[in-house]
């Protein structure tokens, strides 16, 4: 960094670099939603087949999170932000010229390992930051990283229909260039240079990376995801291996000194292991409206892809709002159970959807959305940076965001089953009513959740 941070408060020149990484997941999460029908008439392909643009970046970025994550605890955050970040330049480059739907889904595998390496880096500064200054990092940092992912998710949309307008589908693969390019430039001019493993881990040996545990756990993963994602009985036997392998993993986990994940420390974390169910089932509903609902607007409504980024605006204004209103204040448990009320309202709205629908009924359930948009995410990312290990903050924060994101290919497979035939208003309905269920769990996992009283609250001082 080119000038030295002030060693009582937080160092405000990462924040740009920390938000700038942390927003390429969810805008080519979100981005892409609008361009799958633009894409599939392109290369002549059903919904089931261009579903993979959607799964494929869920799967690299579900198994790359708690890796990159954990790889950013032991080495520190530069390096690894660099690379990973170079990575989504030339995915963008592989999508801009592909020629067949296998390139694109290539080039989407290769953008969720690029993205990997933001937000866990992120909540490593964050995490570093305090131990430097002796001070928590002020709540505002927190929430500006939350609320920048959450509009660039919801607002990801309306951005991919304007870009189709304009440069056609193939844009919203482009637009990772100029961001990659960003990313490295502010990445190394304001990232510390200096392996910074230190201001978390002060005392003791070096941290080593586990590898035989992350190809464990790679396989489980992968292996366990595709057996849901392709949803066909003749697949069973990646069922037995992920199985079989995640057996295996654990056994590993539990007898070496400095494991990938630390099974004992996240079974003795409750609070920990429950925040990542809240964030599972959170992304289950939001993904499911995001996919469903956004295609429905094209398909079973017939609106332009800029018609349908366009209702979704609203979720955009209503998240920040409400984020900007409630980020610092420190209770987490009334945010969670307010979000998972208005997302279990959402879904009931949906189940009214009708193929005649008028906008402004379309806009009131993109408002509702917005409250949940506005409170889960941010919710349970702060509850992860006060009850995660210090030592293992970036991987514990790879591991929320690989709860996300199963629960958006559990998302994505609700979608193809229910609208295998296309996104028809009957599919709508049916996909409808298993988020009502969903998310009804949600609130019910909310409630039940006696830790979160104390979750957040300034009555001890995070060291």
């Amino acid at each position: 960094m080119t000038t030295t941070a002030s060693p009582t408060t937080f160092d405000r020149r990462l924040v740009a670099p920390m938000v700038l990484g942390s927003i390429l997941n969810p805008v080519n999460s979100s981005i892409i939603a609008v361009s799958l029908i633009p894409i599939g008439r392109a290369f002549g392909a059903a919904p089931s087949r261009t579903a993979w643009l959607v799964s494929a970046l869920y799967l690299a970025t579900a198994v790359g999170q708690p890796v990159v994550g954990r790889l950013i605890d032991v080495l520190g955050p530069r390096r690894v932000y660099l690379v990973a970040t170079a990575m989504v330049g030339i995915a963008g480059v592989i999508g801009l010229v592909a020629q067949d739907l296998g390139t694109l889904v290539g080039a989407r595998v290769l953008l969720g390992l690029g993205t990997c390496a933001g937000y866990p880096a992120s909540m490593y500064l964050i995490r570093s930051e305090a131990r430097r200054t002796g001070q928590d990092s002020p709540a505002a940092i927190l929430t500006v990283l939350a609320v920048s992912a959450q509009t660039i998710a919801v607002l990801g949309p309306s951005l991919g229909g304007f870009l189709i307008g304009v440069g056609g589908w193939r844009s919203t693969f482009a637009v990772n260039i100029p961001l990659s390019l960003a990313c490295l430039w502010l990445g190394s001019r304001r990232l510390p240079r200096a392996e910074p493993v230190r201001a978390v881990r002060e005392e003791g040996p070096r941290p080593r990376y586990d590898v035989g545990g992350v190809v464990l756990f790679t396989a489980t993963l992968v292996a366990g995801l595709l057996f849901l994602m392709e949803d066909r009985l003749e697949l069973w036997p990646l069922a037995v291996v992920a199985v079989l392998v995640g057996a295996a993993f654990v056994v590993v986990e539990l007898r070496v000194s400095d494991p990938f994940i630390d099974l004992r420390l996240l079974a003795g974390n409750a609070p920990l292991v429950a925040t990542y169910a809240r964030s599972l089932l959170t992304a289950v509903v939001s993904y499911t409206f995001l996919y469903g609902f956004t295609q429905w607007l094209q398909d079973g409504r017939g609106l332009t892809p800029s018609q349908s980024g366009l209702i979704l605006i609203p979720v955009f204004g209503t998240a920040i709002l409400v984020s900007a209103t409630t980020g610092r204040r420190p209770e987490i448990r009334g945010k969670l159970v307010v979000g998972a009320l208005f997302q279990v309202t959402a879904c009931v709205l949906l189940l009214a959807v009708a193929g005649d629908s008028p906008v402004w009924f379309l806009v009131v359930i993109a408002l509702v959305l917005g409250v949940p948009q506005g409170l889960l995410s941010l919710a349970n990312q702060n509850a992860v940076y006060h009850q995660a290990d210090p030592e293992r903050v970036a991987s514990s924060a790879g591991l929320l965001r690989t709860a996300t994101y199963l629960g958006a290919i559990l998302a994505a497979a609700a979608n193809g089953v229910f609208l295998h035939d296309g996104a028809t208003t009957s599919g709508m309905h049916h996909l409808a009513f298993f988020a009502v269920v969903v998310s009804a769990l949600m609130l019910i996992a909310t409630v039940a959740d006696r830790s979160l009283g104390a979750v957040g609250r300034p009555t001890t001082q995070e060291s």
